[in-house]
């Protein structure tokens, strides 16, 4: 068990206290040592084994770890194959952030997690989403819904006491969709398009992240941030038509880079932009 086999990937957000590891140890041990954050971890391959909160516990392929703040824990392998897993940590103030927006009536107490391994297969899912979007290019709506949707299953799946969420009616969940609506196909108006923050969108509406999230998905089907990204697709094929390169529409119309936009173009229609492009006899 060499550590000429292990390896490391982090990533950490430069606007907000969120941070993302992935990490296959074999002989790697961790000394006691907490963090200043919720950390949520799921391990993938093998066990660990650590001790939090006095007591020893092991955390198997497709668990969940969920320290506290100042949860101090060490780390070792529980198994000959090492163990592999995903981390994110999310700064208690953020983690606030997201439960008032949800709860919808002043500040929203902070969640406390009573057991430090969770075998539960909807946060394992919403977790994994939630690095996935942190750990490469991705639009800040697709991040903040991701954010939403973990730090609510952890709290809602994992916490001693439930956040009780907010709940519009359906005449006004409506309302609101429409509004989510119009106001996404005028921007995609916009000679330079861009990413539509939720928290900008849902400021404009004048109704929470939760909020708009929910309604606008009960509506149309897709969350807010998919939406955009289809009008922005279309937005990209038009302009190709025009004579345009992939790489000046990925930019014209606010996608990471290039390969970004082709992932999301051959996933919504099936063929490349270079292919696109061609057909058209334009490249």
């Amino acid at each position: 068990m060499g550590t000429e086999r292990s390896w490391v990937r982090y990533w950490r957000d430069g606007s907000y206290p969120l941070e993302a590891m992935q990490a296959h140890f074999f002989d790697h041990v961790y000394a006691p040592h907490s963090h200043d954050t919720y950390s949520f971890g799921i391990t993938d391959v093998g066990a660990q084994r650590f001790h939090c909160r006095g007591a020893a516990h092991t955390s198997g392929a497709g668990m969940v770890m969920a320290f506290n703040p100042d949860d101090v824990h060490d780390g070792r392998a529980a198994a000959e194959l090492g163990y592999q897993y995903r981390i994110v940590h999310i700064g208690p103030a953020l983690v606030r952030d997201v439960l008032t927006d949800a709860v919808g009536k002043g500040a929203a107490a902070m969640p406390l997690f009573g057991q430090p391994v969770l075998h539960d297969t909807t946060l394992t899912r919403a977790l994994a989403r939630l690095y996935a979007v942190l750990s490469g290019p991705a639009d800040p709506g697709v991040r903040d819904e991701c954010l939403t949707a973990a730090v609510l299953a952890a709290a809602r799946r994992g916490a001693t006491r439930a956040p009780r969420l907010r709940a519009e009616s359906a005449s006004a969940q409506r309302q609101i969709a429409r509004r989510a609506l119009a106001l996404l196909r005028e921007s995609c108006l916009e000679p330079s398009l861009t990413p539509l923050p939720a928290a900008a969108l849902a400021e404009a509406i004048g109704c929470s992240r939760y909020t708009l999230y929910r309604s606008f998905r009960a509506e149309y089907g897709l969350a807010p941030s998919a939406y955009q990204r289809q009008l922005r697709l279309r937005r990209a094929r038009d302009l190709m038509a025009t004579g345009i390169s992939p790489a000046a529409a990925a930019a014209a119309t606010g996608f990471a880079d290039q390969a970004h936009f082709t992932r999301w173009f051959h996933r919504a229609y099936g063929l490349t932009p270079g292919t696109f492009h061609r057909a058209l006899g334009l490249g």
